[in-house]
């Protein structure tokens, strides 16, 4: 196995794991704590998103990889610029803002965990996913963890601590939302067995399980940061000079920790600038998710922007 391929199946596994940790987690603690505790959830969950904000922070290097100081300047303007106006969008229309965010977030993250596959798949010289299927991966894949989480019972509570606005989010159309992702769900399942994907059969599992058993802050925490973030990072490793020199020596961690590191300064950026609004806000308990997340969501407005290129030169 080449660095490369290293890469990508670890941090598959990695992904695949966590999964089965906060299933297991969370379900210990259901029976031990229950599930009106609130305090290892927000915990948990800022935990598991903070490990995904660096994925997105070398992004001026995947759209502009050799070019002039002036225009690298613009692009981080603009990116800014997107983000900042994400950040007020959504803290001024919370509730529609929220819905945007959540179709947006299914498309990002479902076509980006279908490149993931077929990089992988080339890297390996592996047959490719027929396009139907593919496509179908790529919806389940997105739909599954962001919208089961939230139309949970136990969904309304946790989102009365960290906005109570964003309870009506679904209104009358959460049993056609439900209908849909059943759908798209068992379909592509059928459709994984055909063409004799198994890991892709036992992804979609473990992500259901994941949206189904964890709490819904845990739920898409843990896959944003453990799963998409990580599958991200490793797709970077193909793209970033200093990863695919270290993969090529056969150091499949060197070549990860190449593109996490830069985006390490985001990291710290973020916590800092969530931290601050909610000082400002003079409210520091789980209403900091909701800024943290804020941020997290703006940010992924040009990071989508962004990576779609990337997206779809795998995909094609």
């Amino acid at each position: 196995m080449n660095g490369a391929s290293a890469v990508f199946a670890s941090v598959r596994n990695f992904s695949t794991l966590a999964a089965a940790f906060a299933i297991l987690f969370s379900g210990v603690l259901y029976f031990t704590i229950g599930s009106e505790s609130l305090g290892w959830q927000v915990g948990l969950a800022i935990f598991a998103l903070a490990i995904g904000i660096p994925h997105g922070a070398v992004d001026h290097l995947v759209a502009l990889p050799q070019t002039s100081k002036p225009r690298l300047a613009l692009l981080i303007i603009g990116y800014i610029a997107i983000a900042v106006f994400s950040v007020l969008a959504i803290l001024h229309w919370n509730k529609l803002g929220f819905q945007l965010v959540l179709a947006m977030s299914a498309l990002h993250f479902g076509f980006g965990d279908a490149a993931f596959i077929a990089e992988k798949d080339r890297i390996e010289n592996r047959p490719r996913m027929r396009p139907k299927v593919q496509n179908m991966f790529a919806i389940s894949s997105g739909i599954i963890p962001v919208f089961i989480p939230l139309l949970k019972g136990s969904t309304k509570s946790a989102l009365a601590e960290i906005n109570p606005v964003l309870i009506s989010w679904a209104s009358d159309i959460e049993p056609q939302i439900k209908f849909l992702v059943g759908f798209f769900f068992v379909l592509t399942l059928i459709l994984l067995v055909k063409d004799n994907r198994p890991r892709e059969f036992i992804d979609l599992v473990f992500l259901a399980g994941l949206a189904i058993v964890a709490p819904p802050l845990v739920a898409f925490a843990v896959y944003f940061g453990c799963w998409h973030a990580m599958r991200h990072t490793a797709r970077l490793t193909l793209l970033l000079p200093k990863s695919i020199t270290a993969a090529g020596e056969n150091n499949p961690r060197k070549s990860f920790l190449n593109a996490v590191i830069p985006g390490l300064p985001a990291l710290f950026g973020t916590i800092a600038v969530a931290l601050i609004i909610a000082i400002v806000d003079s409210n520091l308990d789980a209403s900091y998710l909701w800024y943290l997340l804020v941020v997290v969501w703006a940010l992924t407005v040009p990071h989508m922007i962004v990576t779609s290129k990337i997206d779809q030169n795998a995909l094609a």
